[in-house]
């Protein structure tokens, strides 16, 4: 995956409300929540947020986070060296460190240092730590601060993944420090392999496998059941990559791309039956470009879903997943249905249409899991990555419930369709992530 370089940027704090849970399968009562590491915001650091009128040891909320000042303080005297209304003064040996990790490593930092009124010059250093701060390791030399006007020191490394720092004063008077700049390689989001985690039911594409039919597009992969007439699950990756501005197309077609011996669904199999032309991979969700958004619309991508499944709680659940592309994260995404007989505007339960072509499935499921945007998918998933499944009736009082409701771990839908999904991930990080049900606030 490409990088590029920007100033630290953006938080990824969320806040939601949640619906709980009483008539699906039983969530796992222990299972973990998976919150998600801080990610601070406002580089560079000005100071201008900030108070502290002590040189007394005590941790000060910043613009990029929270900060420890240890015989130090936040000056705004006159005879502050500053570019705003702010700067840390510094005595004796005191230091300045980050509470909080940077998570996309660093390559310069920049630091604006000047004399503190009359006082004599003083040395200070950079430290830096990869483990939250349980260890330090200096970073180019010490430097001297003898100007009363502001300057700036620069410091190259090498940094991935989480990193914080700290500036420690050894000798002379009083330092003012301002202007903390840190330079990180962001990644940037990418079109990435649409069954990067696996193939949930081991489909191939064979024509004597007519039930279990994979058929790979540029938008999405699916396995296409023709005794069914539908899709077992269709896969998909979602980045910001991925989204865009091209207007939806409302152009349902049939899947020529199946052999010509099979069952090829029409729009119009769908007409007055009480169902909707349900997506799985969603329009929205594939707006990069006009040929991407057509894609969704083949019929393969589509099965009988309720009206109030489709157009409201499946659609909250969609809605969910692009907003965490709009939040640094990156989203592996499986949906299908299974059983027979749901519930439509019609009433009553339906199990078949298009003469018995088609399967009206009596549930519908999806799995989702999260990862911040960078390199290397697959190995970058552990124990502690965010994973969502769920299960929910295809019926028209579904909505009764927000999505969340509906949530279930992907052991369960394992249980329930046979597929082995996550097969891709190392075995025991699997077992760990496939056992929790997502028990994280959402909207």
């Amino acid at each position: 995956m490409k990088k590029l370089k920007y100033l630290f940027a953006f938080a990824f704090i969320i806040t939601f409300s949640s619906c709980q849970k009483d008539e699906q399968p039983e969530p796992i009562q222990d299972a973990p929540i998976h919150a998600y590491a801080p990610v601070y915001s406002g580089f560079p650091e000005t100071i201008e947020a900030g108070s502290k009128t002590s040189y007394t040891t005590a941790d000060v909320i910043l613009s990029t986070g929270s900060w420890n000042f240890n015989n130090a303080l936040i000056g705004t005297s006159t005879s502050d060296r500053k570019s705003g209304l702010k700067s840390a003064r510094i005595q004796t040996t005191g230091m300045l460190t980050m509470n909080f990790n940077l998570t996309n490593g660093a390559s310069v930092v920049t630091i604006s240092h000047g004399v503190y009124g009359t006082d004599a010059a003083s040395t200070w250093e950079l430290y830096a730590s990869t483990n939250s701060g349980s260890t330090w390791t200096k970073i180019g030399s010490t430097i001297t601060t003898s100007s009363t006007t502001l300057s700036a020191a620069s410091f190259t490394m090498a940094y991935s993944g989480n990193v914080r720092f700290q500036i420690r004063k050894l000798t002379g008077g009083r330092l003012n420090i301002d202007n903390i700049s840190v330079e990180e390689d962001i990644p940037v989001p990418t079109r990435d392999n649409n069954m990067g985690m696996g193939n949930p039911s081991n489909a191939v594409t064979d024509i004597n496998m007519p039930n279990n039919y994979l058929l790979v597009k540029s938008q999405y992969a699916l396995s296409y059941n023709n005794s069914k007439g539908e899709a077992n699950w269709v896969s998909w990756h979602l980045s910001a990559a991925w989204l865009g501005s091209a207007p939806r197309c409302d152009c349902f077609t049939s899947d020529n791309t199946l052999p010509s011996t099979f069952f090829k669904a029409t729009s119009s199999n769908y007409t007055n039956t009480g169902f909707d032309r349900g997506h799985m991979c969603n329009s929205e969700d594939r707006g990069g470009s006009s040929s991407d958004n057509q894609a969704t619309f083949l019929m393969t991508n589509i099965m009988p879903q309720s009206p109030n499944n489709n157009q409201r709680t499946w659609l909250g659940l969609e809605t969910y997943g692009r907003t965490l592309t709009t939040l640094g994260y990156e989203v592996y995404i499986i949906a299908g249905g299974y059983g027979s007989g749901g519930t439509g505007s019609n009433g009553g339960v339906t199990y078949i249409i298009a003469n018995g072509k088609i399967n009206v499935p009596a549930r519908t499921w999806k799995v989702m899991l999260i990862l911040p945007v960078g390199n290397n998918d697959v190995n970058r998933v552990s124990t502690a990555t965010r994973v969502i499944a769920v299960d929910m009736p295809n019926t028209q009082t579904v909505n009764t419930h927000n999505w969340d409701y509906y949530r279930v771990s992907v052991d369960y839908i394992e249980t329930q369709t046979g597929y082995d999904f996550l097969n891709l991930v190392p075995d025991n990080i699997e077992n760990v992530i496939e056992s929790v049900v997502d028990v994280q606030p959402v909207l």
